[in-house]
């Protein structure tokens, strides 16, 4: 393929009718995967009961947080603004997780909110930054009436997404960050409910950070613990602890090779928005921050520059979308350059070819495990190619949270660069209710065995790998060949 002038395009939609089933061709790979799911159930089940029970009275007091004396410091909120955002609110409108809600002149936390995704933003309380960006009197005191009435709300629980371990963690996270907002010359009462409610949901952690779906979600219940820790006189006790939680999850999480478990590229991003503030918590406290944080900080840089096409967007796999240019701006200005790039191979199974100005990045890993697998794609051996700022071919990539009715959709094979065979995917869906009650999502299965060689050879650099996942329906193993040429000006496969 001559890739010298092409035209730029995205992936097409497919006219067929996509399908991602689950399909018992294989007895025995049928029973396996069968048997894991109940282990999977039971595990769930089983850390459910320990959940409730350690919130339960009867043992409650064992995770009582220590009495928050003071606020002793203001993590850095590094998270993209938008200034007009409480103007909106003010005129009364709410716009999160690409839906808007009409005020009507009510409190927010009174209105039907329109998702699950809007109700989780909102009592994460991460819109804080749009008022701190944009902060006028008029603001200041808008803001201060939305965390009043929230706090006046606080006994309700079990309402919807308000108790859910990492919405407490982003909401304790945002306060933190934008005490000053909240409380400057507020005076004592104020302070002492804010303090009281923070050292209520630090308790909640405390006990329930493992109820957290596995992934991001549980290491940002994690962060908002240890970043408790930090920031609020008298839990300083709590901080050894905390750490040692935070720092197993990060060493299980985060690969060798910087990327995330789940495969995900936008996970790179997030996570290094409330770590690298999280860094900063610790030398402002004259403490050293655990080893293992600033590893993975420092793995997850390259890797994330691994994953970067030539007009600077990252690729399209694995619940990855369009690319927030501003989070991804952010996260780089940070990027200090001490770790080299990583090989062109890796253990999260993302391969680069370059050369001159071209850029391909090719999917050639395994299905992530199935706890981490909610938003895995069927795109096993699809690529991505740009040459200098121009994209050439791109995958389909997840739609937004307001248009979740597309991912099922993006998700299957047909919405990637790559071979789909008799319109079904390379991967199946795995449709437990148990299991997307517990993860959130609906996970993928297959393939599970994918081979990948990448050498240098006269005529350029080549790449030979292949996968499994029709190998029990139709008998066939996908082989994909790419040579990338020595000037990076032809593609042949």
């Amino acid at each position: 393929m001559d890739i010298a002038s092409p035209p730029h395009r995205r992936a097409k939609p497919p006219q067929a009718r996509l399908s991602l089933r689950w399909r018992a061709t294989d007895p025995l790979r049928d029973a396996r995967d069968r048997l894991r799911l109940a282990l999977l159930a039971a595990d769930g089940a089983r850390r459910g009961a320990l959940a409730r029970l350690r919130r339960s009275r009867i043992v409650r007091w064992r995770h009582r947080a220590p009495a928050a004396q003071e606020l002793v410091l203001a993590p850095p909120d590094l998270r993209p603004v938008d200034p007009s955002f409480a103007d909106e609110v003010a005129s009364g409108s709410m716009g999160l997780a690409g839906l808007t809600a009409t005020l009507g002149g009510a409190s927010p936390f009174a209105v039907p909110p329109p998702s699950a995704a809007w109700a989780r933003e909102l009592h994460g309380f991460g819109w804080l930054r749009h008022f701190a960006a944009a902060r006028t009197a008029d603001n200041e005191v808008l803001a201060r009436r939305l965390l009043g009435d929230w706090l006046a709300r606080r006994r309700h629980r079990n309402l919807g997404e308000t108790w859910v371990p990492e919405v407490v963690g982003r909401r304790m996270i945002s306060w933190l960050s934008h005490q000053a907002l909240l409380l400057e010359g507020a005076g004592r009462r104020p302070l002492a409910a804010f303090l009281r409610s923070l050292e209520e949901q630090a308790g909640y952690l405390s006990a329930a950070w493992r109820d957290a779906p596995d992934g991001y979600p549980r290491l940002l219940a994690l962060i908002g613990l240890v970043q408790a820790s930090l920031c609020i006189g008298g839990h300083e006790r709590r901080l050894d602890a905390a750490e040692k939680l935070l720092v197993a999850e990060l060493d299980r999480q985060v690969l060798g090779d910087g990327g995330h478990a789940s495969r995900n590229p936008r996970t790179l991003v997030v996570l290094l928005l409330d770590l690298m503030p999280l860094r900063q918590c610790f030398i402002a406290r004259d403490a050293t921050p655990p080893p293992a944080l600033s590893r993975a900080i420092d793995r997850m840089m390259p890797m994330l520059r691994r994953l970067r096409l030539g007009d600077g967007q990252l690729a399209r796999f694995n619940g990855m979308g369009a690319t927030e240019r501003d989070a991804l701006a952010m996260v780089q200005a940070y990027d200090r350059g001490g770790c080299a790039d990583p090989p062109s191979m890796s253990s999260s199974g993302y391969v680069r070819l370059e050369r001159g100005a071209t850029a391909v990045v090719v999917d050639a890993g395994v299905a992530p495990p199935l706890q981490l697998a909610g938003e895995a794609c069927a795109g096993c051996l699809s690529f991505e190619i740009s040459t200098g700022a121009e994209l050439l071919l791109v995958n389909g990539g997840m739609p937004t949270v307001a248009h979740e009715r597309a991912s099922a959709a993006a998700r299957s094979t047909a919405s990637h660069n790559t071979l789909a065979l008799g319109g079904q995917s390379s991967a199946t869906l795995v449709r437990s209710t148990s299991l997307r009650r517990r993860i959130g999502a609906t996970p993928i299965v297959l393939p599970e065995r994918v081979a990948c060689e990448l050498r240098e050879v006269g005529s350029g650099l080549m790449l030979r790998a292949s996968h499994d996942g029709y190998a029990t329906r139709y008998g066939l193993v996908h082989v994909r060949v790419l040579l990338l040429a020595p000037n990076g000006e032809s593609l042949d496969g």
